[in-house]
């Protein structure tokens, strides 16, 4: 390629940077780390209408920013971050389903060796299949084995490889003799960027609920702090109209001053029997339940004979 040509590709590269800057409100840098080109294909079809992903060297992301600071100061706040194997992912829709997408697009990938763990490895218990001629294998690892119908098994559960810590040759050997893909490969959201901010992307997990209870508890410890100091807040509003309205009513109760809210209340301290007239009356029998006692008893009740009704018995 001649340099002619390179110099139109980074010109052509800066030009995109810069359009899609001004075109998309928010930005996701994705480490891609793992990521082969058929399944990076796939991702960037599982996008497409979505979102636009933007990768390249870090040094040509950095002169494309840098030559946006004047028109767009907020790019140098996400300046920082282009830091090793970096993808930008563009988007004007919910980060929460851009996300989505991207965990989707995971693949599974055999353990090699020298990588880091993402994630802490156990092998469970298990008959591996294999002869007892790799049992020193299994030794040199420290994991416990026996001899089962000519073949190696695992006797309890073995934490193989710890997360962080880099994957051994001899680990890797022992995953792919298991036939084990522990470890699953994708673009991992490292950074969003929005309204001139960057944030870590944990802020998407983040539920409205969550939301809703820690702005109801600020609310509440800003009106205990107000009344406390005695320094007036919208919060602490209502509370202190109550507690000056209490103080008034005590007032009104104990002299002769009063007022409209007021008269009720002494109208009931000077007669304490429309207390019980205004109490809800108390749980009687059921409704219709009354009527139909009173119509079983009626029943009930043998009507005179006509010689009682004279006065007079049979043998009188």
């Amino acid at each position: 390629m001649s340099k002619g040509d390179a110099k139109a590709r980074k010109a052509e590269y800066f030009a995109r940077l810069n359009k899609y800057f001004g075109e998309y409100k928010q930005v996701m840098l994705v480490c891609a780390d793992n990521v082969g080109s058929h399944q990076m294909h796939q991702i960037r079809i599982s996008l497409r209408g979505k979102a636009v992903i933007v990768m390249g060297k870090n040094t040509m992301m950095r002169r494309a920013m840098r030559g946006m600071f004047a028109a767009q100061p907020e790019i140098e706040k996400l300046y920082p971050h282009i830091v090793g194997n970096i993808g930008l992912v563009f988007t004007n829709e919910n980060l929460k389903d851009i996300r989505e997408y991207l965990l989707k697009n995971r693949v599974a990938a055999p353990a090699r060796a020298g990588a880091l763990a993402p994630i802490d490895v156990f092998i469970p218990p298990q008959n591996t299949g294999m002869g007892p001629e790799k049992t020193s294998f299994f030794q040199a690892l420290g994991i416990n084995t026996k001899i089962a119908k000519g073949t190696i098994e695992i006797l309890t559960e073995q934490h193989l490889v710890k997360a962080g810590d880099r994957v051994g040759p001899s680990e890797a050997a022992l995953l792919n003799m298991l036939k084990i893909s522990p470890f699953t490969y994708g673009l991992s959201l490292t950074q969003i960027f929005q309204g001139g901010a960057c944030f870590s992307p944990e802020v998407l997990d983040i539920t409205d609920e969550q939301l809703l209870s820690k702005f109801s508890e600020a609310i509440t410890a800003i009106a205990a702090i107000s009344l406390a100091t005695g320094f007036a807040s919208k919060p602490a509003v209502i509370h202190s109209l109550m507690n000056g309205y209490k103080k008034v009513l005590s007032i009104a109760l104990a002299t002769d001053y009063t007022f409209p809210l007021a008269e009720k209340a002494k109208e009931y301290l000077k007669d304490p029997s429309k207390f019980a007239a205004a109490a809800p009356a108390a749980a009687g029998p059921a409704k219709g339940a009354a009527p139909a006692a009173a119509a079983a008893k009626k029943e009930k009740t043998p009507e005179p004979s006509s010689e009682e009704e004279m006065g007079m018995g049979l043998f009188d």
